[in-house]
């Protein structure tokens, strides 16, 4: 397949004086991968300038190359294509490349819950009959399974390629996480968004955003820039920033939606707890509904009332909504019940990696503890420094026995990391070694008591140094639990 490159570029640039249309068969921003007839991004990096590798791309074949305004030394043999902004440039150029898409996409952001919102929505649409999938931080997830991806906003050319093979296998319906990250980056632009939702914002990725208030902005540029005008905005209104997210919808002439006992659109009247659920009495202006949450916490109900108003928002028959979140399942690691001990102690898995999603993931489990709640958890290495801390001391705080753990490492001392955890969480159990870890707080487990494994959920492996070595919290419970050793 090829495209021509005027028809990629359409109205956002146009073709150099004099310079004669090319058929583009690819695209990439990896010199490595530019083969004949391809459009090559050269891209400026946080630690790398794709300009430095333009040579390689136009002796590999390109066709075209993207750069930036001040981009120096053009490349010869191929069309040099100026942007002010390559990097918004080359996604739009991804989107008209691969061309389908499903018919209706939503997009959800926040620092905690974009993926439980993203599942529900998968789910909620599925219980009604369309045929829908879901992309982030689990993967892509759809009516063929599942594929793991390496970021949660995948890089423009991986989405666009991904969301034509949805649309090309019939998905008509697609829930979107977008990350920080993603959005700063320019990589969900050339999405045909139909709706956006809000969750919250708490610290997170400081190590990449200078400040919690350019994080934020990121977050924004969701609402105030790739949103259409009168696209729905669903945003949780029981959050502090919630006023700011309105504020920013409507400035943009989107249409707003909120949930929460503060909503006015999908109000939550009461929450009652009910075993491993809770009973919700919801206002719309419809009347009131009485439904059973079959999920653990107060956050999983803000988080599936931000998935039902995506839903409703977007065409969905509201008693249709409301009756499937009767029968949802959450998201792999998402406060997953993974197991019993040998003395019927429950067994939680739960991705929570910021101080505020540990204390939620804690603080929802407390309710059901008739004797001690464990928790095994860590810090990221090369990450904000800052978390860790808080993280041990909101263990300290909340948990009996919080044992202190690795857990993705990367390049830093695994042992530093945990000692600046350990310095805020008196009493912790300082053990490195995640699977030792995880079986010792299984073994310790008596009747009465649950254990909360948080940090990692549905990943699949650890990164140590620069390796991503294989292991699962999932694993590692369910081997501990049969009192075998774990290698990943």
């Amino acid at each position: 397949m090829s495209v021509l490159l005027s028809r990629l570029l359409a109205d956002d640039v146009a073709l150099p004086q004099g310079v004669a249309d090319a058929a583009i068969s690819g695209l990439t921003a990896d010199s490595r991968q530019v083969k004949p007839g391809f459009l090559f991004a050269a891209l400026p990096g946080t630690k790398v300038d794709g300009a430095q590798f333009i040579p390689q791309a136009v002796a590999a074949g390109a066709a075209a190359v993207v750069i930036g305004d001040q981009t120096t030394a053009p490349p010869a043999n191929s069309i040099l294509i100026k942007s002010g902004n390559p990097h918004q440039l080359f996604a739009r150029i991804a989107a008209r490349f691969a061309g389908s898409q499903p018919d209706i996409v939503v997009a959800v952001t926040g620092t905690n819950g974009k993926t439980s919102v993203a599942a529900f929505v998968r789910e909620i649409w599925q219980s009604m009959g369309f045929r829908a999938a879901s992309i982030g931080t689990i993967g892509i997830v759809g009516p063929q399974g599942e594929e793991y991806l390496a970021h949660t906003t995948p890089d423009p050319v991986k989405l666009h390629h991904a969301l034509a093979e949805l649309a090309q296998d019939h998905v008509t319906h697609l829930a979107m996480e977008a990350s920080s990250h993603g959005l700063a980056q320019f990589r969900l632009d050339g999405v045909r968004l139909a709706a956006g939702g809000f969750t919250n914002l708490t610290r997170d990725h400081l190590d990449y955003h200078a400040t919690i208030e350019d994080y934020f902005d990121a977050k924004m540029r969701l609402f105030s820039e790739l949103l259409p005008q009168g696209a729905p905005a669903v945003v949780n209104a029981d959050v502090d920033i919630a006023r700011d997210v309105v504020t920013r919808a409507k400035a943009h002439g989107l249409t707003l939606f909120t949930v929460g006992e503060k909503g006015h659109d999908l109000k939550l009247v009461s929450c009652v707890r009910d075993g491993f659920g809770q009973r919700l009495v919801l206002a719309t202006a419809s009347g009131q509904h009485e439904i059973y949450l079959p999920l653990v916490g107060d956050f999983q109900v803000s988080n599936a009332l931000v998935a039902a108003g995506l839903v409703i928002a977007t065409g969905g028959e509201e008693a249709l909504v409301l009756h499937a979140l009767e029968s949802l399942k959450g998201a792999k690691g998402r406060l997953d019940l993974v197991a019993h001990s040998t003395k019927g102690a429950p067994i939680f898995v739960d991705f929570a990696h910021t101080p505020d999603a540990l204390e939620k993931a804690i603080l929802a489990l407390r309710p059901y503890v008739k004797r001690k709640l464990a928790v095994v958890f860590g810090a990221g290495g090369d990450r904000d420094k800052g978390k860790r801390p808080q993280m041990g001391a909101i263990a300290a705080k909340h948990a009996d026995i919080p044992y202190v753990t690795d857990d993705n490492p990367r390049s830093e001392d695994p042992a530093v990391i945990r000692a600046a955890v350990m310095a805020a969480c008196p009493g912790g159990i300082d053990i490195g070694d995640r699977a030792l870890a995880i079986r010792t707080a299984v073994e310790a487990l008596e009747e009465g008591d649950i254990l909360l494994v948080a940090g990692k959920g549905h990943e699949p492996g650890q990164t140590v140094g620069g390796k991503v070595l294989p292991f699962s919290d999932h694993d590692a419970v369910k081997a501990a639990v049969a009192g075998q050793d774990y290698h990943g």
